[in-house]
């Protein structure tokens, strides 16, 4: 599969998006859009708004073989040190089956690591950035939203992951969380999470 991968800076240590969601939106006389997808935002658009399963595993493989071969921090490869993928919790409960948890699950698979989904969670409910405004509204309702559910796991570096990067509310505030109260940083106080999401929107609103 072609991609385009961004990096994406924040709190985490190296944050990148494989792709762009979109190469092009446009807006409809009744409002809505007409979208044209990358390759990799097709896939995952099919995964989350048909529920078709089939193109979880080429996504799955697309990220693991980016994470095995170009995720590196001063030209050290990460994959060999990390030790789970954090996969972000979602804000739509009401699906048959999580997308992201279930694309983490492969990328573990692949990448001998384990998946723990259970590890960092929400503590209620939250919107989904789209319906939101604004970056402050998105900041205000994530506030609190996250907490670790077990300290004894220990983890010393982690690799968070998520679909996709919007705004960017959602990994600081974790991340936050993450280095708070699971200590997810060295002794000089650097950053151990690394960030992969599948996919960036064109703007971050």
């Amino acid at each position: 599969m072609n991609i385009n991968p961004r990096e994406i800076r924040g709190k985490w240590r190296v944050g990148w998006a494989l792709d762009f969601h979109t190469r092009s939106s446009t807006r409809l006389p009744d409002g809505r859009f007409d979208n044209e997808y990358t390759e990799l935002g097709a896939l995952l658009h099919t995964v989350k708004y048909y529920g078709d399963k089939q193109p979880i595993l080429p996504i799955a493989e697309t990220a693991a073989k980016f994470i095995k071969k170009e995720l590196a921090v001063d030209g050290i490869l990460v994959h060999p040190h990390l030790e789970s993928i954090v996969p972000i919790p979602p804000s739509d409960t009401t699906r048959d089956f999580q997308p992201v948890f279930e694309i983490a699950r492969e990328m573990g698979k692949i990448l001998s690591l384990r998946v723990d989904p259970d590890y960092l969670i929400k503590t209620r409910q939250t919107l989904p950035h789209k319906n939101l405004e604004s970056n402050k509204s998105r900041r205000e309702q994530l506030n609190g939203a996250f907490e670790i559910r077990s300290q004894s796991r220990n983890y010393r570096c982690i690799l968070l992951f998520d679909d996709i990067y919007r705004s960017g509310e959602t990994l600081t505030e974790a991340t936050r969380v993450l280095h708070k109260d699971g200590n997810i940083h060295n002794k000089n106080r650097q950053s151990r999470v690394f960030v992969i999401t599948l996919t960036q929107t064109r703007t971050r609103r």
